[in-house]
């Protein structure tokens, strides 16, 4: 029988507004349940609002636990949550990417704007360098993701992105079985290191 992967903690990039639909806000509840339920701590970038808000929420409310991390600059823009178990405020937006990174055992993409397709394609390029060997995940809400996936796989087509790189991007359109397909996706490889982000 294959080893399991060892996901003691899921970071989740989000949008930090509700969206149009509320199919989003019900598939962050849904991920907030599914992580509880497998006793895997959130990890994500600590607003209380916005679809952020809500599956950090969920997670409390069921007795999980809920790490933010947020930058100084953004502690009134995205209103930090102030009932989490921990909260950490960093000193930049390279730093708050570089601790969340370093928390969390895979990472999880819900709808969102420019900042969470920044953050998804970031950690999943560091994977492509090897500098770590974590699941990456879409949560594909409502066919949220539907363009961005046709796009990469024509990037793969056009041979800028390797077959094997595209796979590493697990696609799900609930929570449970993207969950569940990071837990089954075997042990990380034990050379994998984060190397330490620094400013420019």
């Amino acid at each position: 029988m294959p080893a399991t992967r060892i996901i003691r903690s899921v970071c989740v990039y989000c949008g930090s507004s509700p969206g149009r639909l509320e199919a989003y806000s019900t598939a962050a509840r849904a991920l907030g349940q599914a992580l509880v339920d497998r006793n895997i701590r959130l990890v994500y970038g600590g607003a209380s609002v916005g679809i952020m808000g809500l599956v950090a929420d969920t997670v409390l409310q069921l007795g999980g636990q809920a790490v933010g991390v947020i930058p100084e600059a953004l502690m009134r823009r995205e209103i930090a949550h102030r009932h989490l178990t921990e909260l950490h405020i960093t000193r930049s937006m390279h730093e708050r990417k570089s601790m969340m990174a370093d928390l969390s055992d895979g990472f999880i993409a819900l709808p969102g704007g420019l900042g969470t397709l920044e953050e998804l394609f970031e950690i999943w390029t560091w994977a492509q360098l090897g500098l770590h060997d974590k699941p990456c995940g879409l949560l594909n809400v409502e066919g949220y993701f539907d363009a961005l996936i046709t796009f990469l796989d024509h990037a793969v087509a056009e041979q800028f992105v390797s077959p094997a790189q595209g796979s590493r991007l697990l696609v799900e359109g609930s929570a449970g079985p993207l969950l569940d397909r990071f837990l089954a996706s075997g042990p990380p490889a034990a050379a994998a290191r984060w190397i330490e982000a620094t400013e420019t």
